[in-house]
């Protein structure tokens, strides 16, 4: 049985590593289609309350999500196989195009397949959401949460302080109806051989491991740490750092995976991973200790209701991400033809697979941009 289960996680992760464009949004997405609609691995409310804990720590959240369910299903082995069948195809396309980079000076061109991704990949996070919400607010006061935190999103404000505010505001109104003592939970922040322990490859695992273990948001935000930690200090290019964030966009899994390409340029082979392993080093022991507390939490009344907040809000940064996403990828008849026939084919045909619809929408943009 364990053996059955480990090789459904490997055959499921590899398969995400392999097509899961479009960043943390759409990666959840098509995990959620996955394990909750089609393997029906876990609960929907299951799985909101691991994303909402997730959003919680540090880390790249999809990648967590992944070695969430992968101890969910497996154990500590399927924590970590989860993990790395998710993280090593990403890693290795990106450490292709990083070999292709410093050797010619050019990457792939992609845009015509990028530009029919982005509209299908809107698509297939609308088709999660809508089931997402409905399990989420089951109430007025949720509801209400739950506005007030999209609101906040628009007006600019940091998405941990929506999340935690989001939870502190539920708890401060249930005090108004109910005095409930609970036990604290602690805080979950725990944070050739010259080749490879060269002063270069050390800075370089300490640096992402560091950002790995503080970094909050999504991988636009990472890019904004590399720019302080690298590029400012002369080991990173301003284009090299751009064009780290292109590939992160046309490359599947992982958008942390361009830090593979970043550390390729530093220090070649060995730089790239050092880096690899220093940025998702956290994620797995935040995980494996964050994953036992989750059931305990949602057995706590008051912490239920927290994390339910958590949840709400958790959506809500789901949305606005997804609203950005159509305003920079919906622009044209073309988009729009991509976009509508996607949405249909997720609402309309459930057992289409999401992976599906985003290589689909890559075919046809492509096509479509003949025109």
């Amino acid at each position: 049985m364990q053996n059955t289960a480990l090789k459904e996680i490997a055959r499921l992760f590899l398969k995400l590593g392999l097509t899961a464009f479009g960043g943390p949004a759409a990666h959840i997405a098509m995990m959620r289609d996955e394990v909750v609609q089609k393997k029906k691995w876990m609960s929907d409310q299951h799985f909101l309350d691991l994303l909402g804990a997730t959003n919680l720590i540090p880390g790249p959240n999809s990648t967590e999500m992944a070695i969430h369910i992968g101890n969910e299903r497996g154990g500590l082995k399927g924590l970590f196989l989860a993990g790395l069948c998710f993280i090593v195809p990403a890693v290795i396309i990106t450490g292709f195009f990083a070999w292709l980079y410093k050797t010619y000076g050019v990457l792939p061109q992609a845009q015509q397949f990028i530009y029919g991704i982005k509209p299908a990949i809107i698509a297939v996070i609308l088709s999660a959401v809508y089931p997402m919400a409905k399990a989420s607010l089951k109430n007025i006061q949720l509801i209400a949460i739950g506005l007030f935190a999209l609101l906040f999103c628009f007006l600019g404000f940091n998405e941990l302080l929506v999340l935690f505010g989001s939870g502190a505001a539920a708890l401060l109104l249930q005090r108004f109806k109910k005095t409930e003592n609970i036990n604290s939970i602690a805080p979950l922040f725990l944070l050739q051989t010259n080749v490879w322990l060269s002063a270069t490859n050390l800075k370089l695992f300490l640096s992402f491991l560091k950002i790995g273990s503080i970094l909050y948001g999504s991988g636009y935000v990472l890019f904004a740490f590399l720019d302080e930690e690298l590029v400012k200090q002369g080991l990173l290019t301003k284009q090299q750092l751009m064009d780290a964030v292109a590939v992160g966009q046309f490359t599947p899994g992982p958008v942390f995976s361009a830090v593979t390409f970043i550390g390729y340029q530093i220090n070649g082979l060995s730089g790239s991973i050092v880096s690899t392993i220093g940025i998702f080093l956290p994620s797995f022991l935040l995980v494996w200790l964050l994953n036992p507390l989750v059931p305990k939490m949602r057995k706590s009344k008051q912490l239920a209701v927290f994390l339910d907040a958590v949840n709400v809000a958790s959506v809500a940064l789901i949305v606005f991400v997804c609203y950005g996403m159509t305003k920079e990828s919906i622009g044209d008849w073309r988009t729009i033809v991509i976009a509508v026939i996607s949405i249909l084919v997720c609402f309309g045909f459930k057992k289409v697979n999401s992976s599906l619809v985003v290589l689909g929408g890559a075919v046809l943009g492509y096509v479509l941009a003949m025109f």
